[in-house]
């Protein structure tokens, strides 16, 4: 396992990580690599769309309404015909196709940061 080089707290307080409840998922027909298109309320922030690779671990039906944590500040990306708008954040398995994805244990306000 490699370990990323150290950062400093400054590079870290750039990222602004926020957790959001998908209110919609669609397949993403389009993609590379098997994806979701979801779209994800941050409260004040508003709603916000993201294409993730979760299509093995996660169904559809059971995403709807699940928290998730995500950073969203990064520049709206084109995957094929879908703008992303955040990354939703994952631990990868160890064949790096299957992602778990990081959600707050207890229920949270859509838009709060973590720090």
């Amino acid at each position: 396992m490699t370990i990323k080089p150290e950062i400093s707290w400054t590079d870290f307080e750039k990222i602004d990580i926020r957790c959001g409840t998908i209110i919609s998922v669609n397949d993403f027909e389009k993609a590379r690599n098997p994806s979701y298109q979801l779209q994800i309320d941050f409260g004040d922030l508003g709603i916000k769309n993201s294409s993730a690779q979760i299509t093995s671990l996660y169904q559809k039906d059971e995403l709807v309404g699940k928290q998730v944590m995500a950073v969203v500040n990064f520049p709206r990306k084109q995957i094929a015909n879908f703008f992303s708008e955040c990354l939703v954040l994952g631990v990868y398995g160890e064949d790096k196709k299957e992602v778990t994805l990081l959600t707050p244990s207890l229920p949270v306000k859509n838009g709060m940061q973590v720090g």
